[in-house]
């Protein structure tokens, strides 16, 4: 079992983008939170390109006292990451844009509602 003193964390901001359905980290945090290789997967970017881009899964994320496990894609150096639809899903965030924030959904104010249907 894994001790508390071993688990690695990482603290900053992300891009949110409702538009992308996955998280993104980038290789500078994927080496300091010692991340194993993950798997190639081909990606369409906003640009309308594909490339093979490394996923990695079993990521704990957390806003507040929220969390979810989580999978994301690598991308090169320091790009910024990006919070995507499954992460807030994941979590039961909403979007503020007129105000650029975040905030826990208020049709589920004790958490994520998942659905099995």
């Amino acid at each position: 079992m894994i001790q508390p003193s071993e688990i690695r964390r990482w603290s900053g901001k992300f891009m949110i983008d409702t538009g992308a359905i996955r998280m993104a980290i980038n290789e500078n945090i994927k080496e300091k939170l010692g991340l194993k290789n993950g798997s190639m997967m081909n990606v369409a970017l906003a640009d309308g390109s594909i490339k093979a881009i490394e996923l990695i899964g079993g990521i704990k994320v957390r806003f507040g006292d929220r969390a979810c496990y989580t999978d994301a894609f690598v991308l090169p150096g320091n790009t910024e990451p990006l919070l995507g639809a499954i992460s807030l899903e994941g979590m039961g965030l909403v979007v503020i844009p007129s105000e650029g924030t975040l905030e826990y959904n208020p049709k589920h104010p004790d958490g994520a509602l998942f659905s099995l249907k």
